[in-house]
């Protein structure tokens, strides 16, 4: 080896897990683009990483700002994908103008000091306010995803920002919903220029139970309403607007594919503003009859299911039913015989699964499985107390909630109890692990996509320790990198590899060999410590989380009643 040769990779800087491994630290940049001058703005911290960065509105007897999202690595840089409790915060620094010092550095205005959480800024038309979405409430209690609140700030015509910043408050948290009235802001997708023509009106879209709707927020009144109709049983996402009140958006359900259509704010008979929805008549893209005839004989619905074990000590949120989204066939069956059902688990666990269209599980539906796709306590869209309550009870409540979700399915006569299978991955992997030990004849066959198996061995390993934590104990207060062996011990208890010597079902691992947050090593030691005779195990070199459940469910379809006595590994490049 040349000594002479090596150069040093200067220090080591910690990431920002996964997905963001090898990326380099954000800086904020101006380009002019007639010039192709690039200019570095000075002023922000190297300790910010910066994003969502938006131009203050333009006037001649005022300094012009870049409003941006900085946030701050701490101690210690935590896993930020899928995280919005990671504390962030809305910044301003102003832009130089010619008569400036060119070496100087402008003061940074911190716009949301006074809560731990901001993002997604957006100027109102007319330039008087800031609107912002917030996550506080991950921020403030560890939580990795909950409710998100909306606020405003009231923009300084003259361009003179100060450090007492008032916020007002538009859209809170909702604790307890009442039955069809308005969750709460969930994974709210605002679009760049969200305004409608009279300024003072936001379109966004976020989840609602089991459905992603649209809504209208009145800035200055606060009234919200749903626009997408409240009787379809659609998901509907917000694609564009124009300034003519014309709104272009994309729906679908499990059983139909998605469709643009567009929107246009009309008076309906009692004078009343609402909404027209019309088909694109032309689509640039069709299925093809292959895939519209395999769709055409599925349905869905809705199944509201009571929770089991309801105690005292439960918020009225948390005792509410949770709903299951069931997928089958509308052909007559068989000597009476129910397909063989699929439970499917989403991750998270604080996310959602919606009555929108997969191609993998509408495949699955489509060569003869029926879906039972639980939306535990604990997911997204059902309000806050609902989603915290699985705080703490991580692999009894959400484990609970699935068995409730099958046994409900079972008293309906959608299912056979002897042909029923569970697949899930990440936090979905977790819980199908948790089933096939702590009932192990309810499933014929699982997969387990990354599936976090042992919490005591992860925290040591992942990117986001402070998950097992939070999950294993309901608050953050505990969070050490150093864990106590009470701490391990609590880890194992909650874990499926303390059900481990109980499982007898046939199951497929699929593990991500570059996974930051749910390492390989985790689901290996669950294969490595149990004697299966019965496994299918592949692994894939790429981003952990990002690869396709195609993999999963293609797999599943496949080897599920199949499943060799013989070990098959193999392994997918994705790069």
């Amino acid at each position: 080896m040349d000594i002479g040769s090596w150069e040093g990779q200067g220090d080591w800087e910690e990431e920002w897990g996964e997905a963001y491994a090898g990326k380099k630290q954000p800086a904020l940049f101006v380009i002019n683009v007639e010039s192709g001058e690039v200019e570095h703005i000075k002023g922000v911290p190297r300790s910010i990483s910066v994003g969502q960065v938006v131009w203050s509105p333009n006037s001649k007897d005022s300094a012009q700002y870049l409003v941006f999202v900085g946030w701050l690595g701490g101690k210690r840089k935590l896993g930020i994908k899928y995280c919005s409790n990671r504390p962030c915060a809305i910044y301003a620094v102003r832009l130089k103008e010619p008569k400036d010092d060119a070496n100087e550095a402008f003061h940074l205005h911190n716009l949301t000091k006074s809560i731990s959480s901001g993002y997604s800024p957006r100027f109102s038309k007319d330039g008087k306010f800031l609107v912002f979405l917030s996550a506080k409430t991950a921020a403030d209690i560890g939580a990795h995803w909950v409710a998100e609140s909306l606020h405003k700030i009231k923009w300084p015509s003259d361009g003179k920002l100060t450090e007492s910043i008032d916020i007002v408050d538009v859209v809170q948290v909702v604790n307890c919903p009442d039955d069809g009235s308005f969750p709460g802001l969930y994974g709210t997708d605002l679009l760049s220029d969200p305004w409608l023509s009279d300024g003072h009106t936001i379109m966004l879209s976020s989840y609602w139970r089991s459905f992603r709707v649209i809504l209208n927020l009145n800035l200055l009144s606060g009234e919200l309403s749903r626009v997408s109709p409240n009787d379809s049983d659609y998901s509907w996402s917000i694609l564009a607007l124009n300034g003519d009140d014309i709104v272009a958006v994309v729906s679908s359900s499990p059983v139909s594919v998605p469709e643009i259509k567009y929107g246009k704010k009309v008076l309906d008979p009692a004078g009343k503003p609402s909404w027209q929805w019309s088909n694109i008549q032309k689509p640039i893209f069709k299925c093809s009859d292959k895939v519209m005839l395999g769709l055409s004989s599925l349905q869905f619905k809705i199944l509201k299911v009571p929770v089991s074990n309801v105690s005292e000590c439960l918020t009225e949120g948390a005792k509410k039913p949770i709903e299951a989204i069931y997928v089958s066939s509308s052909k007559p069956k068989e000597n009476g015989k129910c397909d063989p059902l699929v439970v499917v688990i989403h991750g998270g666990p604080h996310s959602v699964a919606t009555c929108s269209f997969s191609k993998t599980l509408a495949y699955l539906s489509s060569i003869g499985y029926s879906l039972l796709n639980v939306n535990y306590r604990g997911s997204l869209g059902f309000g806050k107390e609902a989603l915290q309550s699985l705080s703490g009870n991580v692999g009894s409540q959400d484990v609970n909630d699935v068995l409730s979700a099958v046994d409900h399915a079972i008293e309906m006569g959608l299912a056979d109890p002897s042909r029923i299978t569970v697949l899930g991955g990440s936090h979905g992997g977790f819980l199908a692990t948790h089933l096939i030990g702590q009932a192990p004849d309810k499933f014929v066959a699982a997969a387990a996509r990354n599936p976090v198996c042992n919490i005591a061995s992860l925290v040591g390993i992942t990117d986001t320790p402070d998950w097992g934590f939070f999950h294993a104990y309901g608050d953050k207060k505990h969070y050490t990198e150093a864990p106590s062996p009470e701490d391990m011990s609590r880890f194992h208890q909650v874990s499926p590899v303390s059900h481990i010597s109980k499982v007898k079902t046939p199951t497929l691992f699929i593990l991500g060999a570059m996974d930051l947050r749910v390492p390989i090593s985790n689901g290996l030691q669950k294969i490595w410590c149990k004697n299966y005779t019965k496994i299918v195990f592949c692994s894939w070199v790429g981003d952990g989380l990002i690869i396709s459940i195609f993999v999963l469910s293609h797999a599943l379809a496949l080897h599920c009643y199949e499943t060799s006595s013989v070990t098959l590994i193999f392994t997918i490049q994705t790069r």
